[in-house]
């Protein structure tokens, strides 16, 4: 049988116990790309749709293909890096990236648009896989969940602020500009990725697991299945919000434009809130009491906010509070959600972070859509939040305290 993908690197001898040094703050921006092109964009919908035309079912479409295209990216980015190398792999990613958000900066319609917003996708998940892959590669066991958290805790601020740069770019300079400025991101990280991210995880020739052999061993792992599917609807279910944010404050709560991007800041600085408690709690919380418990709190405050929504009673105050309060759950679940379903099988790491990722992002993307279904966003928006709620708190229970596939 092949060896396992953390099997002695070519440029080291074997028993090394050398680390490469790579900026966390690098491996945080590579990653923070990704998730910053999917959210800065939803302030300019309503411009993007009166200057292109169509539905705001297209146009919902820029949001949900976007996360599907992290989805589906991730898959392939895994297996190429574990047996070609985490760089290579990488730079090809960052240059899809950027090539994508100079066509969407030039999009002339709606369909040119959603293809540009797919390809970006696919180009701005490999930093989100490799970035996770590297960590793995440069940390020492014990450090690597620490690592993590931090890198973690950076890039939930691109959720945060995201829609918030927007805003104020579409405002400024139209929505073409929120395309033009990630484009000119795509190529800092290219030059940043050129100068300071040596190689660190190619393994010597025919040492990899193969990609149908590391993802069957995955697909056959309940735990893993657990963790994913779980972590996907307690964390991204928050995206179908997010997309349905405008029409909700705009169309339904009466609020200027100008002020969707700071309500939904302050709605995602909550996950920024609950990765902090988790990085305090786990120390003295088993990971599956943490994993439980924060998601109750999501549910709770979903389940709420259904309530309010159906008893016709919502407001800004009420929306904002009991998001924020969602979020906070989010932020303390995923990392602990992340590091159990990495550690099913660490013989396939690489491959684990990139089906983990794509399970969340496939979830993240049926929530954006069913987020837009019918005429009422906000009604619409509840019914995702809690049922997904209730679908990662069953998963949680059903997975118990296995961490280990069996051979």
């Amino acid at each position: 049988m092949n060896a396992p993908v953390n099997a002695p690197r070519t440029s080291e001898p074997k028993g090394s116990t050398h680390r490469r040094t790579v900026p966390l703050w690098l491996l945080a921006l590579l990653a923070f790309s990704g998730t910053l092109a999917m959210h800065i964009f939803v302030p300019a919908l309503p411009s993007a749709q009166a200057d292109l035309g169509g539905g705001m079912a297209a146009m919902q479409l820029t949001i949900s293909l976007y996360i599907l295209g992290l989805a589906g990216g991730q898959l392939v980015y895994g297996p190429l890096a574990d047996r070609f190398g985490r760089r290579p792999v990488l730079m090809a990613g960052l240059a899809l990236y950027t090539a994508a958000s100079l066509a969407a900066t030039l999009a002339p319609s709606i369909n040119a648009l959603i293809v540009a917003r797919l390809f970006q996708a696919l180009g701005g998940c490999s930093g989100l896989v490799l970035a996770r892959a590297i960590v793995r590669d440069t940390s020492a066991p014990a450090d690597t969940t620490r690592r993590l958290a931090l890198m973690n805790l950076m890039i939930t601020v691109g959720p945060g602020v995201a829609p918030l740069v927007g805003g104020l770019l579409a405002d400024a300079a139209g929505w073409r500009s929120i395309f033009l400025a990630m484009t000119l991101l795509g190529v800092v990280n290219i030059l940043l990725t050129l100068r300071l991210l040596p190689e660190t995880g190619r393994v010597a020739e025919g040492d990899a697991i193969g990609l149908m052999e590391s993802y069957g061993q995955l697909l056959r792992a309940p735990a893993f299945w657990a963790y994913a599917v779980g972590g996907g609807c307690a964390t991204t279910s928050l995206y179908g919000f997010v997309a349905a944010a405008p029409f909700i404050f705009i169309g339904e709560l009466h609020q200027p434009a100008a002020r969707v991007g700071s309500y939904i800041a302050l709605l995602v600085l909550g996950v920024w809130v609950g990765s902090i408690l988790a990085s305090r709690l786990i120390a003295h919380v088993s990971v599956g009491r943490l994993l439980v418990g924060a998601n109750g709190v999501s549910v709770a405050a979903a389940f709420i906010l259904l309530a309010v929504v159906l008893l016709d009673r919502l407001t800004v105050p009420l929306a904002i509070v009991t998001v924020f309060t969602f979020c906070v759950g989010v932020g303390t679940a995923a990392p602990a959600a992340l590091t159990e379903a990495l550690s099913v099988n660490p013989r396939v790491g690489g491959s684990a972070s990139g089906l983990y990722g794509a399970v969340q992002m496939a979830v993240g993307a049926l929530c954006t859509t069913l987020a837009g279904v019918g005429s009422d966003p906000a009604l619409a928006a509840a019914l995702v939040l809690a049922g997904s709620g209730i679908i990662a708190q069953a998963t949680f229970w059903m997975a118990g305290r296995p961490r280990r596939m069996a051979p």
